[in-house]
C-alpha cells in the first residue's frame, strides 16, 4: 500500500498537468508572461498556507540551493516550451519536449552513479515508438529544424535535469517547503525575464486570467506537489518516462474540447506508450520490489 502511494500521487500530477497544452493552445496570454503567472498566483496561494500552519521548514544551505536551481530550472522548462509551442505546432513542442525520459537515461548513465535499469531501456523505446504512432509518423517527415524546433529540445533537456535535480533536493526537503523555496526562485526570475522582454504584466481577458488561475492551481499546484511525492519515493527516470502517459490524456482532451480527431493509428500508439511506461515498472522478483519500495534512499 505505501508503494502504491506515490504511483498514485504520480497519476494524479500526470493528469493535472495533461490540461495544460490546451490551456497553452487557447493563445490567451503571451508564452512568458503565462508562465510567470502560473508560478507566480501558485505562490501567492501557498505561501500563506505554508506560513500560518507553520510546515515551511528552512532547508540546509546545500539543498536550500538545490531548490532555488530547481526553481529556476523548470522556469526555464515552462517559458521555452511556451515559446516553442506558439512559435510552432502544438504536437511538434510537445513530442519534443517528452524526450525528456531519453535525456534523463542518458545523464543517469554518465553522470550518477544510479545506472537506469534494462527494463527503463526497453519501456523508453517501446513508448517513444508508441509517441511516433500517436502524433503520426509523416509528422518526422516534416520537422522544422528551426528555432522552435532547437527550444522544444531545450525544454525537455531543462526538465530532465530538473527532475534529476529535484530529486536530489527532495531526499532532504518536505515537498510543501521545497515547492514554496523553488516558486518563490521561478517567480523572481520569470518577474525579471519577462521585465527585460518587456512583457505585457496586464491587459488580459477575464476569460485570460481564469486560464492563468487554472494553470496555477492545476497545472501547478495541484500537479507539481503530487509529482514531487511520487519524485520523492520513485526514481526519477520511471518518473520522467510516465510523464509521457500525458501525451494520451491531452489528446483525449483535445479531442473532447478542441474538436481534434482521434485516429486508429493514434489509439493503438497510445496504448504501446502505456504499455512501455508499464515495462518500466516491472520487477523480476521479490528482492527488486523491496529495492523498489526503498528508492527513496538512493543517491540520486
Amino acid at each position: 500500500m505505501t508503494n502504491a502511494k506515490p504511483r498514485l500521487a504520480l497519476a494524479f500530477g500526470i493528469l493535472c498537468i495533461s490540461i495544460f497544452p490546451i490551456l497553452v493552445k487557447l493563445k490567451l496570454t503571451p508564452g512568458l508572461i503565462s508562465a510567470f503567472y502560473r508560478m507566480a498566483i501558485a505562490l501567492m496561494l501557498l505561501l500563506p498556507y505554508v506560513l500560518i500552519t507553520k510546515k515551511f521548514k528552512l532547508p540546509q544551505k546545500k539543498y536550500l540551493l538545490l531548490a532555488v536551481i530547481c526553481g529556476i530550472l523548470f522556469a526555464s522548462d515552462v517559458a521555452v516550451w511556451n515559446v516553442a509551442i506558439q512559435h510552432s505546432s502544438a504536437t511538434q513542442a510537445s513530442l519534443l519536449t517528452n524526450l525528456s525520459p531519453l535525456w534523463v537515461g542518458i545523464i543517469s548513465y554518465v553522470f550518477l552513479k544510479t545506472k537506469p535499469a534494462t527494463n527503463f531501456w526497453i519501456g523508453t523505446i517501446v513508448a517513444l515508438f508508441g509517441m511516433a504512432m500517436l502524433v503520426g509518423f509523416q509528422f518526422f517527415l516534416e520537422l522544422d529544424f528551426d528555432t522552435a524546433f532547437l527550444l522544444a529540445v531545450l525544454s525537455g533537456v531543462l526538465y530532465s535535469i530538473y527532475l534529476l535535480v529535484s530529486k536530489k533536493a527532495l531526499s532532504q526537503i518536505d515537498v510543501l517547503s521545497f515547492m514554496t523555496v523553488s516558486l518563490l526562485a521561478s517567480t523572481l526570475y520569470l518577474a525579471i525575464v519577462c521585465i527585460f522582454m518587456n512583457e505585457p504584466f496586464s491587459g488580459f481577458s477575464d476569460l485570460g486570467w481564469f486560464v492563468l488561475l487554472i494553470q496555477a492551481v492545476v497545472c501547478q499546484l495541484m500537479a507539481w506537489l503530487s509529482i514531487s511525492f511520487a519524485t520523492q519515493h520513485m526514481r526519477p527516470t520511471r518518473v520522467s518516462l510516465s510523464l509521457l502517459g500525458q501525451a494520451v490524456i491531452t489528446s483525449l482532451l483535445a479531442w473532447v474540447f478542441l474538436d481534434e480527431k482521434i485516429s486508429l493509428n493514434m489509439i493503438i500508439g497510445g496504448l504501446i506508450l502505456l504499455l512501455g511506461i508499464r515495462i518500466t515498472f516491472y520487477t523480476k522478483n521479490p528482492f527488486d520490489k523491496k529495492i523498489v519500495k526503498n528508492t527513496k534512499n538512493i543517491p540520486l
